[in-house]
């Protein structure tokens, strides 16, 4: 019989996985972005949730290690987002993420079959053609998505048969006037940056540049067998987010919950039951971690998509009734955490060199808290170029 694991046991668990009970050391940066990636998506979301787990962090330290250093590496990755890892760990989070089939990547990067059935193309044949023009479009280059895929749409069409090219060439129904070769370029680029071809530099204005990884760093990034990368990615999930299901594995991912076979099967001999929210899994060695994990205390203000908010069974950090305030489609707020509850939401305004911090609670908070809260809102004023900082404090 599986073991009954507390919701509290396990909270406290994933939060100190998380690096959100205590702060790492100035020199975390990297240990705290190999976790299991950092989403940076809106932009500058991955900086607030690295400041989160790191102690005394500046924008200038993320610059170095991604611009100078080049030990931290930013590339589409889970769910076909951006995210933030150290560069020795592309392999899990690139070959790691990538779907063996082809039906697979196609979940991944929803949207596109209805392009390839037009064309009469297969995405895998969509992607060698993409790749076979990548360094010839962006090699001494930097170009947004809109450029690079309208570059490589360009160059590739007159090597389609006459028919496919008019398909190619005609406008899609993604956006209007592109034309839908293009558009598939745009899905093709994504599988791409999992073959660790492409990757983002740092962020230009409101532009987010690819260049080649190769070009990047300077040197190419070693390969992984497929099955030690997805077996990596699995564990460093559980470590994260266990207990957990394959269901939830695969919508973190971004595949179907009957496709994680590549994955789970190759760790399944690792794993312990336990039971929580009916019968969930972790990795044996974290049993006793699970069970002992330190009470958290302590106040984030997390950003919108951070690591811990990404987990799927959000009534475990939230009640259902506060999901449509946490999890918004659109505007995402970032969320208040105060001694291992989430207790609020909080958005920022920033006008000219002074932040404003609206903090909406879900119900009272103890002097202490505010207080808490205050001091953490001065240190993420800078993060965000504000000299000072205003908080409002209303409650739901």
């Amino acid at each position: 019989m599986a073991d009954k694991v507390s919701k509290d046991d396990v909270i406290a668990f994933r939060l100190h996985a998380h690096l959100l009970t205590e702060r790492l050391a100035e020199d975390g940066l990297l240990d705290a972005a190999g976790r299991c990636a950092i989403q940076n998506s809106p932009p500058g979301s991955a900086l607030l949730a690295l400041h989160a787990r790191v102690k005394n962090l500046t924008p200038e330290h993320v610059t170095q290690a991604v611009a100078e250093d080049k030990s931290l590496l930013q590339s589409w990755c889970m769910r076909g987002s951006p995210f933030y890892f150290p560069t020795a760990d592309a392999p899990v989070f690139t070959t790691g993420v990538l779907p063996p089939t082809e039906e697979g990547q196609l979940h991944l990067i929803l949207g596109v079959e209805q392009a390839l059935d037009e064309l009469g193309m297969s995405l895998t044949e969509a992607v060698e053609l993409t790749g076979a023009e990548i360094d010839a479009v962006l090699s001494g280059r930097r170009l947004a998505i809109n450029e690079l895929g309208a570059e490589l749409a360009a160059r590739i069409a007159p090597k389609l048969p006459k028919k496919r090219r008019g398909s190619w060439e005609a406008e899609g129904p993604y956006a209007a006037g592109q034309p839908l070769g293009e558009a598939v370029v745009h899905f093709c680029i994504r599988i791409l940056t999992l073959q660790r071809v492409v990757c983002f530099a740092p962020r230009a204005g409101n532009k987010a540049p690819f260049v080649l990884v190769g070009e990047w760093l300077g040197r190419t990034i070693p390969d992984l067998d497929p099955e030690v990368a997805r077996a990596e990615l699995l564990r460093r999930y559980l470590r994260r987010y266990g207990p957990s299901t394959r269901a939830d594995f695969a919508a973190w991912l971004g595949i179907k919950a009957g496709d994680t076979d590549p994955w789970w099967s190759l760790v399944e001999d690792e794993l312990a039951q336990v039971e929580f929210n009916g019968r969930s899994w972790i990795l044996a060695e974290d049993l006793d971690a699970l069970r002992s994990a330190p009470k958290p205390q302590g106040v984030r203000l997390l950003p919108p998509r951070d690591p811990y908010t990404q987990m799927r069974d959000r009534e475990t950090m939230v009640d259902k009734k506060h999901h449509r305030e946490v999890w918004k489609t659109v505007g995402e707020p970032g969320t208040v955490l105060v001694n291992g509850r989430i207790t609020g939401i909080w958005r920022p305004r920033k006008s000219g060199r002074k932040l404003s911090i609206t903090v909406k609670t879900f119900g009272s908070l103890a002097a202490r808290d505010r207080k808490a809260i205050l001091e953490e809102a001065g240190q993420v004023a800078p993060l965000r170029g504000a000299s000072s900082v205003d908080v409002e404090f209303e409650t739901y």
